[in-house]
């Protein structure tokens, strides 16, 4: 993992909170912003931690939300009322989470690999062009009629393997799930608000899982330090870019994230024919943040 300092911990967790659940992909910026400023690969690993932050911010956000749906659930299970809108959210929550742990578990090694070709640029690109056209599709065609009153344990399901999909850099978890919302006919502010809901346990197994590796090395100040300061620049900004996106879905198309989805890969593509970011970030970049200092 790339060392990273205060300054950039702050920059890393302003580009998580607003690219989190902006339908542009994180991951994709993670990736892309630090080489535009010769920073390197941060890696998957910090940049799964610094998402708790974004995790923070929508846990704060639908607290109110997430509480009905614990009670509803629970009066639902005791009373036999298994049609309840609050059971309904919650297995469709579950069950839509299942896709990404199975897939993810699968492909962990793979994506955190030093110089794994899943973060190259061109994918990251590639991807970003794909999911723009398809969130162009959903919003032309979605029927934009439906809301979580109604809302169906297979359309969590659905919407579950469509987050999956964002495992591969460049897809955007919110804008995966957000595009499948669309397709099953869901009003662009209610599906986004189903969609930063299930993305709570997939962020929350994330960045716990490297949490958890990460608290067995040997970390200086300066690390823990751009730990904390990262993760509290993301919550912020996470909070921020839900407060907005759901106000400005409530009357506004989503147009404007295939406009910049496709303007950001051929950035990408641009930079790369220059000659100005590498594709794939070097094998022993890996090692600079257990080492304590850059390679």
């Amino acid at each position: 993992m790339q060392s990273v300092g205060i300054f950039e911990a702050i920059v890393l967790g302003l580009v998580q909170g607003i690219t989190e659940y902006l339908p542009i992909s994180s991951t994709a910026h993670l990736r892309v912003v630090p080489a535009l400023l010769g920073w390197g690969d941060p890696g998957t690993a910090y940049t799964a931690v610094i998402q708790l932050g974004s995790l923070f911010a929508v846990v704060w956000y639908f607290w109110k939300d997430l509480v009905q749906i614990a009670t509803g659930t629970w009066r639902g299970l005791r009373t036999g009322d298994q049609k309840s809108r609050e059971v309904r959210l919650f297995w469709c929550l579950i069950l839509g989470t299942l896709p990404i742990v199975v897939v993810g578990l699968a492909l962990k090694s793979t994506l955190e690999a030093p110089g794994s070709p899943l973060r190259a640029l061109t994918v990251i690109a590639t991807s970003s062009i794909v999911m723009a056209l398809l969130l162009w599709v959903a919003e032309k065609r979605g029927s934009r009629a439906r809301s979580t009153e109604n809302i169906r344990v297979i359309d969590g399901i659905l919407i579950g393997f469509a987050q999956a999909l964002a495992l591969i850099p460049g897809v955007s978890r919110s804008g995966s799930t957000l595009t499948a919302a669309l397709f099953l006919g869901f009003q662009r502010a209610e599906g986004a608000r189903f969609s930063f809901l299930l993305g709570i346990p997939a962020i929350f197994l994330s960045g716990v899982l490297e949490l958890r590796e990460l608290v067995t090395l040997n970390f200086g100040t300066t690390e823990l330090w751009s730990l904390i300061v990262g993760l509290i620049s993301s919550t912020i900004f996470s909070y921020l870019a839900i407060a907005w996106l759901l106000k400005f879905l409530q009357t506004q198309s989503t147009v404007v994230f295939v406009i910049y989805r496709l303007i950001f890969a051929a950035t990408i593509f641009t930079l790369l024919a220059l000659g100005l970011v590498q594709n794939i970030e070097p094998l022993n970049a890996g090692l600079a943040f257990v080492a304590g200092h850059p390679l």
